[in-house]
């Protein structure tokens, strides 16, 4: 803690924080299990949820305090998609990256037979599952094989990233394929029954896929956008109008464990914690790849080391970029069919994504934090210095014309 700055005092000790069965519900389960919550003066229950959807209307009615939230929803529900209105913030983002895109065996095969590979990368796959299509379709309605991809929720990264992917191998998501949306567990049998031929989900639901050979993984996240925003925490604002020192105290908490989380050896013992049967309930093999960044793409193979699969603490992965807020917001009103203009746009974000609050709770912990709000893409493609102390990783992006 910073010498000089005292901690004002809690509005609310007993708190109750929302999260999906997803290995980047880390920080808020570890927080519990490392005693930062205690550390604070916070007495956090956690509440397991089993769809996104659940999550945001039990924050937004006031089941919960706070929750994991997917990076878009907060500006989603601001926005009133989904019929459920409410202006939504963070002030912690609380991971970057984490996602893969899988198949089913049988499409995988086929993508192969088409010239397709994991191993050279997620355009080579797109590709390939464009010229599947173009080749079985003889241009009469329905002549293509009818596909069905299934995403973690439709104002999603899942749903932003596959529609990327597709449109980068020359299928166009609105009429080639049908996307859908399913709770992140229920993915994986969804694509053992047939009932979906692939998805974009976070893990560990392609490697439970792979594992089960199921499954084949066909492109990451982390190769469609480089440290791209993934979760974050959530409040309302009338919350946190009202809890603002519980806010701090709560953020702190995830703070301090995020950078836990930073070291490779302790996400391996998050593994063993996250494993247990009251948070994801199961098997720490299944949650360690990920988390050890040494992904499998297909059963039997060959770990591919990816240290920033999950990024946690490094980077300032905490910093709720509004550069990153505009980009998702413009991807969520395009799919609304709308267009935010420049000044509507910039004002949503800045009311969504404050930047002030995490830089508040930088200060309490003596951390550097960005001076500025934005960061750029597709500028660097390793590990760079934005001003002293400040380090952010690659920002590579796919983005068209491909």
């Amino acid at each position: 803690m910073s010498e000089g700055l005292r901690l004002p005092a809690a509005e609310k000790r007993e708190l109750r924080l929302g999260y999906l069965r997803l290995n980047d519900s880390a920080p808020l389960v570890m927080a519990q299990e490392l005693g930062f919550y205690e550390r604070y003066g916070l007495d956090v229950t956690l509440e397991r949820e089993i769809s996104w959807a659940n999550l945001r209307d039990k924050l937004v009615i006031a089941d919960l305090d706070a929750a994991q939230m997917l990076a878009p929803l907060p500006i989603a529900t601001s926005l009133g998609v989904g019929g459920m209105r409410a202006d939504v913030i963070t002030g912690l983002a609380l991971s970057l990256n984490g996602n893969a895109i899988t198949v089913s065996r049988e499409l995988a095969t086929i993508l192969e037979q088409h010239g397709g590979s994991a191993e050279q990368g997620a355009r080579s796959t797109a590709l390939a599952l464009g010229r599947y299509l173009s080749a079985s379709g003889t241009g009469e309605p329905g002549s293509k094989p009818e596909l069905t991809f299934a995403s973690a929720h439709t104002f999603s990264c899942h749903t932003f990233f596959l529609r990327l992917w597709l449109q980068s191998g020359g299928v166009d998501p609105e009429h080639d394929v049908r996307i859908i949306v399913l709770p992140p567990e229920q993915m994986v049998d969804s694509l053992a029954r047939g009932i979906i031929d692939g998805y974009c989900v976070g893990e560990p639901w392609s490697t439970v896929a792979v594992q089960q050979g199921i499954g084949a993984i066909q492109a990451t996240g982390y190769e469609l956008w480089n440290n791209s925003p993934e979760k974050v925490l959530a409040v309302t604002e009338s919350w946190h109008r009202q809890h603002t020192a519980t806010h701090l105290r709560l953020r702190l908490a995830l703070m301090e464990t995020c950078r836990w989380l930073s070291d490779p050896v302790h996400r391996l013992e998050a593994a063993e914690v996250l494993a247990r049967p009251e948070y994801l309930d199961l098997p720490v093999e299944t949650l360690r790849p990920a988390l050890a960044g040494a992904l499998v793409f297909s059963r039997g193979g060959a770990a591919h080391e990816m240290p920033d699969f999950h990024v946690f603490g490094r980077y300032q992965a905490g910093f709720p970029w509004r550069s990153d807020g505009e980009w998702l917001a413009a991807q969520s009103s395009a799919l609304l069919g709308k267009t935010l203009s420049e000044e509507r746009c910039k004002s949503l974000v800045q009311q969504t994504c404050r930047t002030d609050l995490y830089r508040e709770a930088a200060r309490y912990l003596s951390l550097p934090a960005p001076a500025t709000d934005y960061r750029p893409v597709n500028a660097h493609s390793e590990s760079w210095e934005q001003a002293p102390g400040i380090t952010l990783g690659a920002d590579h992006r796919f983005e068209p014309p491909f």
